[in-house]
């Protein structure tokens, strides 16, 4: 197993985050790393992505962080250029994937169904998203494409505090993507302590 998915399987949650300033973003990596859950998923659907996840690398330099919601390889080089640790893409771009692999930078693109699954692992991907988890069949549909392939997955996508561990008792599974512990009005209204709350109880709930 590679590092990184050695690092994911430890942490067992990656928090996704779409963050609208920049300037919030040491401080919500300090929340997260104080409460358990060292590591981020910054999504590029906010034009402060590239910013916010600079200023996570300066404050915290061995938190794990990712880019997410990268569609492009212009966006490829911005979180490149930013610190970022993986890249994340909700679909399976193959022109995106060989621009990583390029630059020799890990992704872990979206897949849900079994055709998607084949040509990722025709690129030599071993790890993949499943997204979105939920409306593609969670758990039952996870456990069928575990059965026939040999792919570590992340399944991201209506993850919530009520099913986080059945998709984490699937062996396949590395790790789940979620939004529900950094809801964005309070990061936007400064409401730390909530937030360090929230962090909290997925980190004891996954003990």
């Amino acid at each position: 197993m590679n590092t990184l998915n050695k690092q994911l399987q430890a942490i067992k949650v990656v928090p996704v985050i779409a963050i609208n300033d920049a300037e919030k973003a040491a401080k919500l990596a300090q929340v997260l790393v104080e409460n358990g859950l060292p590591c981020a998923e910054v999504t590029f659907r906010t034009e402060q992505a590239a910013q916010a996840i600079k200023n996570m690398r300066a404050a915290f330099p061995d938190m794990l962080i990712g880019a997410g919601t990268v569609l492009t390889s212009t966006q490829v080089d911005q979180a490149i250029d930013a610190g970022v640790d993986f890249i994340v893409s909700p679909g399976f771009n193959p022109t995106t994937v060989k621009y990583c692999q390029q630059r020799g930078m890990p992704i872990i693109p979206g897949i849900n169904n079994p055709s998607l699954v084949e040509q990722a692992m025709e690129m030599g991907l071993d790890t993949l998203k499943f997204f979105p988890a939920e409306p593609s069949g969670g758990v039952a549909m996870l456990k069928a494409l575990s059965a026939v392939y040999p792919i570590k997955f992340m399944p991201t996508g209506g993850v919530n505090p009520k099913n986080v561990n059945d998709y984490l008792s699937i062996p396949t599974v590395l790790a789940c993507g979620g939004t529900w512990m950094i809801p964005n009005d309070l990061i936007e209204n400064d409401k730390w302590e909530e937030l360090g709350q929230l962090v909290a109880e997925v980190a004891g709930i996954l003990q």
